[in-house]
């Protein structure tokens, strides 16, 4: 079978589609992820670059459960809990690092000890980063609910389904507008702006240097704050189809179906990545790229190095040839 065609777009042409590639700002660095490793490159307090790269687990990124659609959608979650919270932990440690005169040899060993964490705290902070998501943005927004209904004296499956929406939402978009306010955050705002940037290069065939990469703009199609608009969009209908049973059978139901629904809003950026000129695909992304106005920001430069630096890592350890790559951000 013959390969599809490249895709056209301004005056550029795009790569062929066959390996979904992503990634995540961290602190004064950047993680990309490929098919079969990821890796991580983090500006030093020294003005270096440090780099690190690891395989993916097999089980998660090249079993059987990347082909059972929704399933697959779980890669999505270990994406932003596990490979997320390892990069962020390697890159607190280069920042946290001491480093003396011994040279480049020396600073390498060390953050390469230091990025090794004991796998108690990273779970444990995992578990802590993922009870409060749920707390917050799942278990909050149906305790208002309730309240409310319990001063109408009723409940009204549309108005209370809706209304559990919109306060999702609400806090969703707060949150994030909130914590960008902080310097540190702008920061990894940016490096996440330099993430899509550095995509968007490499998607056009265009060079991996500052000078081309400055060139695309910060939001990208696929990137996870799409992913988490669309979660808050599919529960909004999912929870309508259950009705209002008790209350505490509502909350167990928004905690259960987690998966489903990361599962379904996985499958809708696949699909967005297959079909980006489709005009239903595009206003199904449209506000993912609208809320990409509070998470990103145009990085400098030297933030555009980093995530350069962290996309030629995993193109060497990929193994692949440009010409057989195309890579979607995250």
């Amino acid at each position: 079978m013959s390969a599809p065609a490249p895709v056209e777009e301004t005056g550029h042409i795009l790569r062929t589609p066959k390996v979904s590639y992503g990634g995540q700002a961290v602190l004064e660095g950047v993680m990309m992820r490929g098919r079969t490793f990821m890796a991580v490159a983090v500006r030093a307090p020294d003005k270096s670059i440090v780099v690190r790269s690891e395989a993916l687990p097999k089980h998660l990124y090249g079993g059987v459960i990347q082909k059972i659609p929704l399933v697959r959608g779980m890669t999505m979650l270990w994406d932003a809990l596990g490979l997320g919270m390892k990069a962020l932990m390697f890159s607190a440690d280069v920042q946290m690092a001491e480093h003396d005169n011994d040279g480049d040899e020396s600073r390498e060993a060390e953050t390469s000890r230091g990025a090794s964490l004991s796998k108690p705290l990273a779970w444990t902070t995992v578990a802590v980063a993922l009870v409060f998501g749920i707390g917050v943005f799942f278990v909050t927004p149906l305790a208002v609910v309730g309240v409310a209904e319990h001063f109408l004296g009723g409940a009204s499956t549309f108005w209370s389904n809706l209304a559990e929406g919109l306060i999702r939402l609400v806090l969703l978009v707060g949150y994030v507008a909130l914590i960008g306010m902080m310097p540190d955050v702008k920061r990894v705002y940016a490096y996440h702006g330099a993430e899509h940037m550095t995509i968007h290069a490499w998607e056009h065939n265009d060079p991996l240097d500052p000078k081309h990469v400055a060139q695309y703009p910060p939001a990208h199609p696929r990137c996870g704050t799409a992913f988490l608009l669309e979660v808050v969009a599919i529960s909004i209908v999912l929870f309508a189809l259950l009705g209002t049973p008790d209350l505490w059978l509502r909350v167990l139901s928004r905690i259960l179906l987690i998966p489903v629904i990361a599962g379904i809003a996985y499958e809708l950026l696949r699909l967005g990545g297959k079909y980006p000129k489709s005009p239903f695909m595009k206003l199904i992304v449209a506000p993912g790229l609208l809320l990409q106005a509070l998470t990103t920001r145009y990085p400098d430069e030297s933030q555009m190095e980093v995530a350069i630096a962290s996309m030629e890592e995993l193109l060497k350890r990929e193994g692949e040839t440009p010409a057989q790559l195309t890579p979607t951000a995250a």
